[in-house]
């Protein structure tokens, strides 16, 4: 029998029950796909992950939901940072290599920022009415336009025109499974501006066939927020505060900055809940 020990952190959370929940598993040897598939299926948070050696970078990490494997997220980015950060005593500046590459991070005390990759941008190809169906609003409700959008992890983005549509937004499970990522995958992100460089916003996901969940804070539609803002050439450089998780009782602030050259930043504060062990 071996002992697997784990930390649970809350990610983007400003107070100490607030934010969005992680398991990280702090040494990840021994465990095959199998055993950490069920494990995150055992914590049923929205990911689970597990830390590796990597001669790459400062440690390898690998990233589930309690039903697949994920090349890039970004809460479990930032909150396996914390993590490696502690274990490892490589002070402020880390890398972490993931399906979707190496992602530097930093960290300023208990605030840790993400470098996201360079975003890639497809059409929607949904009619306005369509959309609007799928999201339970009125073709009045959308703005312009609708992306998909990839840091790392392909979400659909779907600019609003006010934080009272973002608040009715009520996905169609079975339209957003027709309309599912190139991965199968229902992620969908609304937003609507709210002046003073803020943003309210609510995504949502598939976490099984036929519903649809909602995430209190995601770092990589936040960096995908970045990739829209750049393909919708919005001045630069940009910064906004996010807003996420209020209506589902775990208020959640994203930081995200773009700088001039274009390169996309995320950033949360990340709070250590407990730890703790398993026994296999």
């Amino acid at each position: 029998m071996t002992d697997y020990h784990y930390r649970i952190v809350n990610v983007f959370a400003e107070e100490r029950l607030a934010g969005n929940p992680l398991a990280v598993f702090e040494d990840a040897r021994g465990l095959d796909d199998a055993t950490m598939q069920a494990l995150a299926l055992q914590f049923n948070l929205s990911e689970t992950t597990f830390l590796l050696p990597s001669a790459r970078a400062t440690s390898s990490v690998r990233i589930f939901t309690p039903t697949n494997e994920m090349p890039f997220a970004g809460h479990p980015t930032l909150g396996s940072a914390y993590v490696v950060r502690a274990l490892n005593n490589c002070g402020d500046a880390l890398s972490l290599e993931m399906g979707a590459g190496i992602i530097p991070v930093t960290a300023a005390g208990d605030v840790f920022t993400l470098q996201a990759n360079p975003a890639k941008a497809r059409p929607a190809r949904l009619t306005r009415d369509g959309l609007a169906s799928l999201l339970g609003l009125v073709p009045g409700d959308l703005g312009e336009p609708a992306l998909w959008i990839s840091t790392g992890n392909e979400q659909l983005l779907v600019p609003l025109t006010s934080p009272d549509a973002v608040a009715r937004c009520q996905p169609d499970p079975m339209l957003a499974q027709r309309h599912a990522n190139e991965g199968g995958m229902v992620k969908v992100y609304v937003w609507a501006e709210t002046g003073d460089e803020q943003i309210v916003a609510r995504f949502f996901f598939s976490k099984h066939a036929g519903s649809i969940d909602e995430d209190p804070g995601t770092g990589s539609a936040c960096a995908n927020l970045g990739g829209w803002m750049i393909a919708a050439k919005s001045p630069l450089p940009l910064a906004r505060l996010i807003y996420q998780g209020d209506r589902i009782g775990r208020p959640c602030r994203l930081h995200l900055k773009v700088d001039e050259a274009g390169k996309i930043f995320v950033a949360g504060r990340v709070i250590e809940l407990g730890r703790g062990s398993v026994t296999l």
